[in-house]
């Protein structure tokens, strides 16, 4: 379930977060291109944050 707490939340943040700076800084940058930097961005770093963050929080 780490997956759905942490993983998924922070790409989307990440995605939403890199597809805004692409379209005000990055203008120049083709619309395709964008799109992929931020799936990419994405990927990255929920599987980042999937594998740093702890697999049980529970463990009493």
């Amino acid at each position: 379930m780490r997956i759905f707490k942490f993983s998924v939340p922070i790409a989307l943040l990440v995605a939403g977060i890199s597809w805004y700076m692409l379209h005000i800084n990055f203008q120049e940058v083709p619309g395709t291109s964008r799109v992929w930097i931020t799936i990419g961005a994405a990927i990255l770093s929920g599987a980042i944050s999937y594998f740093l963050f702890p697999k049980s929080e529970d463990k009493e």
